[in-house]
């Protein structure tokens, strides 16, 4: 599959080298594409680079990884989308009353947003949930990872659960993109526990059965 990354970050990072190795054709969309960081991450995880429009017209699922407060006017910078999986794995994150939170919430979310910024694509709410360390690996954990999923399209949450498999998580649907309104909450209760509860950013949720 071709996959552009926009957004080269902790998160853009991390998937791309859980990418590596896995079949697809990786560009990273990047504002600068000669920035040094940005040609060694392609060089480690033997992506291509573009700028973020380009990246995206040539692929057949784009990945959105950016800062909250950036999205909407890099988003809307990609141009028309239709047709196109996309994957928003962002949080909308910010100061709420002193503290970091979600700056949207109950009724809408950031994956609505997002599929409003992009009408006539199919935006998949996913990766939203654990750290970027373990986007990038999870096979030392001793349960594979969960990973939920909200989209209104079931092909494309079909692809996209494939990509999750590959980047080692087990995939579960958990609705419509109406449901982005679960998934960012739990995000931010990984968020809890890894950065102000002391577990630390080494682990992530499973689904455990029997």
């Amino acid at each position: 599959m071709r996959i552009a990354i926009i957004g080269t970050g902790n998160v853009g990072g991390a998937i791309a080298r859980g990418l590596k190795g896995k079949g697809h054709a990786v560009t990273l969309g990047a504002r600068s594409p000669d920035d040094a960081e940005v040609k060694a991450l392609a060089a480690e995880t033997g992506a291509g680079v573009a700028f973020p429009a380009e990246a995206s017209a040539r692929a057949d699922l784009v990945i959105l990884a950016l800062p909250w407060g950036v999205a909407e006017g890099a988003v809307k910078a990609l141009g028309d989308l239709s047709g196109k999986v996309v994957i928003d794995c962002m949080n909308p994150l910010g100061m709420v009353a002193g503290a970091l939170g979600l700056t949207i919430g109950h009724a809408t979310s950031g994956g609505e947003m997002v599929a409003g910024w992009l009408p006539g694509a199919q935006v998949v709410k996913t990766l939203n949930q654990v750290g970027a360390e373990i986007m990038a690996q999870n096979a030392h954990l001793p349960h594979r990872p969960v990973m939920f999923m909200a989209g209104d399209n079931d092909a494309a949450k079909a692809q996209v659960a494939a990509l999750l498999a590959d980047l080692g998580f087990e995939p579960l649907d958990a609705g419509d993109i109406t449901k982005s309104r679960l998934l960012e909450p739990f995000g931010m209760v990984w968020i809890n526990q890894a950065l102000f509860r002391g577990k630390g950013r080494n682990w992530a949720f499973a689904a455990v059965e029997g």
